[in-house]
C-alpha cells in the first residue's frame, strides 16, 4: 500500500467528517482573519488525524452542532494540512500553546474558552463535550 494515498485518505475522510458536521473549513489565512474577527461567536475545531481527534474531538464536534445553545459560526482548521491557517489561527489562541486536536471558543475576536488536546486525549468525549456545553451556556 502506498503511504501517501494511505496518509490522503486519512486527511479526507477527516476532512469530510467536520464538513458534514456542518464545520466550515478554513484553508487560508485570510479566510481566518475574515471569520475570526466577525462581531459573535465562533466554535472552532483545531482538526488533525491522530486517533484521539478521530475517536473523540471530531464526534464532540459533531455532537455539538445539536446542542440548544449555538455559537454564531462553527469552523475548522487542519494541523499539519493547511499549516498557515492554523497558525494564523492559533494566533488569535493567545495565552495557549499550538494544540491539536483543541476546541477554541472565540467571542467578537477574542478567546474565552479553550479545550486543548490534554483535556480530550485519554478522555471519553462526553468529558469533552460537558465542557463545550458548559462554555456554550456562558458565552453564547
Amino acid at each position: 500500500m502506498d503511504f501517501n494515498y494511505f496518509i490522503n485518505d486519512v486527511v479526507q475522510t477527516a476532512r469530510k467528517e467536520m464538513e458534514e458536521a456542518g464545520y466550515e473549513p478554513l484553508t487560508t489565512t485570510d479566510d481566518v482573519d475574515t471569520t475570526l474577527t466577525d462581531k459573535g461567536t465562533t466554535l472552532v475545531m483545531v482538526n488533525s488525524v491522530c486517533g484521539c481527534a478521530g475517536g473523540i474531538a471530531r464526534p464532540a464536534a459533531a455532537y455539538m452542532r445539536n446542542y440548544e445553545k449555538q455559537p454564531d459560526r462553527f469552523v475548522t482548521v487542519f494541523a499539519g494540512q493547511d499549516k498557515e491557517a492554523t497558525e494564523k489561527a492559533r494566533s488569535y489562541f493567545t495565552g495557549y500553546a499550538p494544540s491539536s486536536p483543541s476546541f477554541a471558543l472565540l467571542k467578537d475576536g477574542e478567546i474565552v474558552r479553550m479545550v486543548e488536546r490534554h483535556e480530550i486525549e485519554g478522555h471519553e468525549p462526553i468529558e469533552v463535550v460537558q465542557q463545550l456545553e458548559k462554555a456554550f451556556d456562558e458565552y453564547c
